[in-house]
């Protein structure tokens, strides 16, 4: 079905009289080409866990389901989520390993094998590491390689190696023996071999060097030895030695450790954090969400999990099976869950350190940041027609227009609401940092937050848009037309203004040429006149008001088309607000298509095009889909499904660090016209609604904040509504849904306040 069917069943003869045309507004969208679209195929989806310990984990193992960590006193095995004293391995463990049928701790205290009966001490010599090669079992102690009999150790070599042996590694049927910055082979009874003229040497490359002589580790790995050092990785194939670093997509060049995976994949810890190299891609895991703390010492995987040892606990990380549609199950389950709905809106959740636990904040713009949500399901209705998505549309509409009714201010919707008394976070600020103004409503239960901006008007323009367009039915139609009727006729009828109980316009609510002519108003003009052009065709077009053709005739006198073309600012850096690229993306996907104008609309377009180079480099889903279904480019499209299946399943807003990686730098084909270098995953800094930034190297809250998934939910569906996902093929409910889980979950409490008031 197009998606004008439904509009163009509403309001054909209207848009006759309004727009002196016969047909439906100009579709200006277009389908994704054949063969482009995204294949919800089933992925692995990370989940993080951790346990906490007092002292640091120095190595990791795994025999089986039994998880052994080693410390500076012995051994430790995680029963349930605690991690228990191995009873008779004492003494430092710096090194767990599998070889041939048993696993081995080894350290400065001796060596350790686990046998059915438990640990049984083998040797008491300070052991490096062990190996199995050619059926034997193989333990280094200093310069000297010694094999394992039984209970004993026997001399493997009756010479030492030129230096102290901290791994031994089988690799393509031959031995090999890394010490700090060394790598030699063990062949003949000896160390090291023979150049061309018989002289004895110990280096085993001919090309190429150690990218450091400061090297922490050595694995085999297919036809390569992987050597960890502390500017990056050591890569050996035949007898060339090169180097892999922050300029080959490696984020932190610091490696103290390296481990397989499950399939071809390669595990790197390092001091700050765990890196997945997977498919030529590198995974970055670092901070509170994923570990326990930042310095990775050792790396151990089973499955599909992974056990990363740190100074402050085991860090967990395993990998489900997945599709996108499952995720969307997931984050609408997380909503109910968590306690992020209230009234008909959707909260972030902060941590309340009294109460200790988590609460509701009645925030700035909780109806802006609803509407995504009402899109979301809005679309997601138009896609499944399951009842349920149409409930959660009608019931968040309703939220909306009862914020207007609040305010008693025809066409002014409230910010929030705050209910007296109710458990929560009454915000005690306003945007750009001017003290929040609640009133008192009708209902003296209730209060309402205003000095209403700019952001507001654009959400609930768009999204009460999409809803009439999607999803509305009976009563609701004329209730969503007159919505956005009195929303643009408040903002006509005062002059270009939103305002207030006091008589005067709001700190962020103003679109007059008088505003314009201040330094703040000369900034934002183009985004405030693309923004005031949208109100007036979305009213006129869907909320039927042919007044509005007179509004818009004179904006056009007062140049207001003229000021779009170069909407976005991005000088001078430091004023930058990169919030301000949503307001104008919900503010284009309403003027472009219905402009009726042809020369009007070549110039949004231009305008359009030029916002979106300014913005692609952020690689964020909801821009990448507006634009490609504004301009049926597809190519931006695989970023897009990337971010999303990067998104966490947490969405606790965990502190991040990444100013001080190695890879940063504007990837081919993209040009960063504002502050910052490159995106970032959400696996590698938090989940964002889209008015986020996803250049930010460092940010977050340690968890305190709790983010609503309404952005994900809202790029998604709306990707799946205009073909640019595809429904998933596979059949099995476990990759497609999740269970539904009933009852409190870690969230806040479910609100037990009065019922919000229905809206004539």
């Amino acid at each position: 079905m197009s998606p004008f069917a439904h509009l163009r069943r509403l309001v054909p003869a209207l848009l006759a009289a309004t727009l002196a045309i016969s047909a439906a507004p100009p579709d200006d969208t277009h389908a994704v080409p054949a063969g482009k679209a995204i294949h919800d195929d089933v992925y692995l989806q990370e989940v993080g866990s951790q346990i906490a310990s007092a002292e640091p984990l120095l190595a990791v193992g795994i025999e089986g389901t039994n998880v052994f960590a080693g410390t500076q006193r012995g051994l430790v095995h995680l029963e349930a989520a605690t991690l228990v004293p191995v009873p008779g391995v004492t003494g430092p463990i710096h090194r767990i390993v599998p070889a041939g049928e048993h696993l081995w701790a080894a350290g400065p205290a001796g060596l350790y094998r686990l046998d059915t009966g438990g640990w049984r001490k083998v040797s008491g010599e300070s052991v490096s590491d062990v190996t199995r090669y050619r059926g034997t079992v193989l333990a280094a102690t200093g310069n000297l390689l010694w094999r394992v009999v039984g209970d004993r150790l026997e001399p493997f070599t009756t010479n030492p190696a030129p230096f102290a042996i901290t791994r031994v590694l089988s690799h393509q049927d031959s031995l090999w023996v890394h010490g700090n910055g060394r790598l030699t082979v063990c062949a003949d009874g000896r160390f090291g071999a023979l150049d061309v003229y018989a002289s004895a040497t110990d280096q085993a490359w001919d090309w190429g060097t150690l990218p450091s002589p400061e090297t922490h580790d050595a694995l085999a790995a297919g036809s390569r030895i992987l050597i960890a050092s502390d500017r990056g990785l050591g890569v050996l194939r035949g007898m060339s030695m090169t180097a892999c670093r922050g300029t080959d997509g490696l984020p932190v060049e610091d490696t103290r450790c390296l481990a397989r995976g499950f399939g071809d994949d390669l595990w790197i810890g390092t001091g700050h954090g765990a890196i997945r190299w997977t498919e030529g891609a590198f995974h970055y895991f670092a901070g509170r969400r994923w570990l326990p703390g930042d310095r990775v010492n050792a790396i151990a995987s089973t499955g599909h999990a992974i056990h990363l040892a740190t100074d402050a606990g085991l860090g967990i990380i395993t990998y489900e099976p997945y599709t996108m549609l499952k995720k969307a199950a997931y984050y609408e389950r997380h909503l109910e869950e968590w306690g992020q709905k209230r009234l008909g809106l959707v909260h972030k959740l902060e941590w309340d350190d009294g109460l200790k636990e988590f609460v509701r904040e009645a925030g700035d713009n909780d109806g802006g940041y609803t509407g995504d949500y009402l899109a979301a399901e809005a679309y997601r209705w138009a896609v499944t027609h399951d009842p349920g998505a149409r409930r959660e549309a009608v019931n968040t509409f309703q939220g909306l227009r009862w914020l207007e009714a609040l305010t008693g201010i025809r066409g002014f919707p409230a910010r929030s609401v705050w209910v007296k008394g109710e458990r929560g976070h009454k915000s005690a600020h306003g945007s750009g940092g001017y003290p929040a103004e609640w009133h008192d409503a009708a209902d003296a239960r209730f209060e309402w937050k205003g000095d209403t901006s700019s952001d507001e008007l654009c959400s609930h323009f768009y999204a009460v848009g999409r809803f009439l367009e999607l999803a509305a039915e009976g009563d609701e139609i004329p209730q969503a037309r007159e919505h956005l009727r009195r929303m643009a006729r408040h903002v006509v009828t005062h002059g270009w203004q939103l305002v207030d109980l006091d008589g005067q316009p709001t700190r962020w609510g103003r679109w007059d040429p008088e505003y314009f002519k201040t330094d703040e108003g000369h900034f934002d003009r183009g985004l405030q006149c693309l923004e005031l052009l949208s109100f007036v065709r979305t009213a006129q077009v869907l909320g039927g008001d042919a007044s509005m053709e007179e509004a818009h005739g004179r904006l056009k006198a007062l140049g207001y088309p003229d000021q779009v073309l170069r909407q976005r600012n991005t000088m001078p850096p430091e004023a930058v607000l990169h919030f301000l690229d949503q307001l104008a993306f919900w503010s284009y996907w309403n003027l472009i298509r219905f402009e009726p104008d042809p020369d009007l609309r070549v110039r949004y377009r231009r305008s359009f095009e030029r916002t979106y180079e300014v913005v692609r480099v952020e690689q964020q889903p909801w821009f990448n889909f507006v634009h490609a279904v504004v301009s049926g480019d597809a190519s931006e499209l695989p970023p897009a499904a990337a971010h999303l299946r990067e998104w966490p399943l947490d969405l606790r807003t965990w502190s991040f660090h990444n100013s001080h990686r190695a890879d940063l730098r504007t990837p081919a084909g993209y040009v960063a016209l504002k502050a910052g270098v490159r995106a970032f995953s959400p696996r590698e800094r938090e989940p964002m609604r889209w008015d986020g930034w996803t250049m930010q190297a460092d940010g977050g809250s340690d968890g305190r904040d709790v983010v609503e998934p309404s952005g994900w939910l809202l790029a998604y569906w709306m990707g799946r509504y205009h073909g640019l996902i595809e429904a998933p093929t596979a059949t099995d409910p476990a990759v497609l849904t999740v269970a539904s889980r009933p009852g409190s979950g870690p969230g806040a409490r479910p609100y037990d306040g009065p019922a919000r008031p229905s809206v004539p």
